[in-house]
């Protein structure tokens, strides 16, 4: 989900407010902004960890496994890309629809 909604709204608002022209340049721009959310989502993660003088391991519930974060962020990048390529037919149909905002 981290990927997939943002992706999804991010999309529409470039394609129905930013005037962005569909095609594999937005596709690389909603993708990358999504994970830079996710990027800067786990630093604020480790930031309040080490902030709050609490251990990383038990704040940020890593559960052992060292490579947590850059798993989350793979997985908005998974979640991104699946949203791209299931989505973006229906997407593009229902923006369509709705035409351009007043």
């Amino acid at each position: 989900m981290q990927g997939f909604v943002p992706l999804t709204v991010l999309r529409e608002l470039l394609v129905r407010l930013g005037g962005v022209k569909r095609g594999w340049l937005l596709a690389l721009f909603v993708m990358a902004c999504c994970l830079a959310v996710s990027a800067s989502y786990e630093l604020i993660e480790f930031g309040a960890a080490m902030a709050l003088g609490q251990g990383a391991e038990e704040f940020l519930g890593t559960q052992g496994d060292p490579w947590d974060t850059q798993w989350d962020i793979l997985m908005c990048l998974v979640g991104a890309a699946g949203a791209l390529a299931l989505l973006t037919d229906i997407h593009n149909r229902q923006i369509d629809r709705l035409g351009s905002p007043a």
